[in-house]
C-alpha cells in the first residue's frame, strides 16, 4: 500500500506543471533564507581571511627565528 502511495507521489512530483509550481511555491522562502543569512556568509568569509592572514604571518615569524638561529647560537657563544 504504502509503496504504490510513494510511486504515485513520485509520479505527480515528476510532471513539469508541479516542478514549475514547487519552485514558484519555494522561490520566495529561499530568496528570504538567503536574505537572512547573507550577512553571516560575509563575517564567516571575513574570519576565515582573517585566520589565513595569522596563519602566514606565524609561518614567516617561523621561517624569521629559524633562520636566524644560527646567528644567535653564535653569538651566544
Amino acid at each position: 500500500m504504502s509503496n504504490v502511495l510513494v510511486d504515485q507521489c513520485l509520479d505527480i512530483l515528476k510532471r513539469e506543471d508541479v516542478k514549475k509550481d514547487l519552485k514558484m511555491l519555494l522561490k520566495p522562502i529561499f530568496e528570504f533564507l538567503l536574505f537572512e543569512i547573507q550577512p553571516y556568509t560575509y563575517i564567516t568569509v571575513f574570519l576565515l581571511i582573517m585566520l589565513f592572514l595569522m596563519t602566514l604571518a606565524n609561518l614567516l615569524l617561523l621561517l624569521y627565528i629559524l633562520r636566524n638561529k644560527t646567528d644567535l647560537l653564535l653569538i651566544c657563544n
